[in-house]
């Protein structure tokens, strides 16, 4: 699934090529592809014909459009969904699930294509009062490390009161949100952290160092595009990233260890994998 990185890359294609332009008419191909959109599809055309396109934003791995000064354009990749700026002449997609045209000459339309249908569009009320238009629905959704609003402070607090692992914490978008099981495997490596070791044992200069490693690995795979393993993550050119080359420890398992050498392991994690190294990133010890 795309994580912040991926969401970001996708947020600033938006933003050159769709901010800013009136929707002429949308086609719902798909009711699944707007089946947050409780009213339905028709719905879903009837409200987003005739708006106009606010600057794209992003929180974790949601992005969205204001529209007005209370409605906004939901979007959610899930595990395979794509927003691509496209030709009219472009041949449809074979899992072309939402088309949206603008009333301009640019002759370009925005087309939401999602092979495992897990993802969608919706429209939905802004929080009152949001500087960024925040749809409801993201509420609960806790500032990324990224944004100007993450409170290192907050954030410490939250995590030394969740009584739980420091992984599960990073997953966790209720603390933090847009780190999911590929950056949070890349920072905790990045930190010399086992992701199995108790929040509570954090110390805020621990807390700040691996802030600052989220940071970086999300910098740096933003700088590369973001991560592809398959063609299913692409930008709104349809172009896939490449990060997946920087990777120091998700994927790697019985390869060195890019510091000291001793060969990376994959333990099963929650319906997942996590990976580490076993001399670099020990498991904790009570008290440190």
């Amino acid at each position: 699934m795309p994580e912040l990185p991926e969401v970001e890359v996708v947020r600033i294609g938006l933003e050159r090529w769709v901010t800013g332009r009136t929707v002429a008419d949308a086609e719902v191909l798909h009711p699944r592809a707007v089946r947050r959109h409780l009213a339905g599809g028709e719905d879903f055309a009837d409200r987003l014909s005739g708006a106009l396109i606010g600057p794209a934003r992003r929180r974790g791995k949601y992005l969205w459009l204001p529209l007005d000064g209370t409605t906004a354009l939901l979007g959610h990749l899930g595990m395979s969904g794509q927003l691509l700026v496209q030709p009219h002449a472009a041949p449809d997609e074979t899992h072309l699930r939402i088309r949206i045209r603008f009333d301009d000459a640019l002759g370009t339309e925005l087309r939401f294509v999602d092979q495992r249908t897990f993802g969608g569009l919706s429209l939905h009320d802004t929080v009152p009062g949001s500087p960024l238009a925040l749809p409801v629905p993201l509420a609960h959704i806790a500032p990324d490390p990224l944004e100007d609003a993450f409170d290192e402070e907050v954030f410490h607090a939250a995590l030394r009161r969740r009584r739980t692992t420091i992984k599960r914490a990073l997953l966790d978008q209720s603390l933090i949100s847009g780190v999911g099981n590929i950056y949070a495997d890349e920072a905790l490596w990045r930190s010399r952290l086992h992701y199995e070791r108790p929040t509570a044992t954090m110390t805020r200069p621990r807390t700040a160092e691996l802030v600052t490693h989220i940071r970086e690995v999300m910098s740096d795979a933003l700088a590369a595009g973001g991560t592809s393993f398959d063609s299913l993550y692409v930008n709104v050119n349809g172009e896939s990233g490449y990060f997946d080359r920087s990777l120091d420890a998700y994927g790697r398992e019985n390869e060195p260890c890019r510091r000291c050498g001793t060969p990376m392991r994959r333990r099963p994690w929650m319906n997942r994998s996590s990976y580490f190294c076993p001399r670099c990133q020990r498991p904790p010890v009570i008290g440190r």
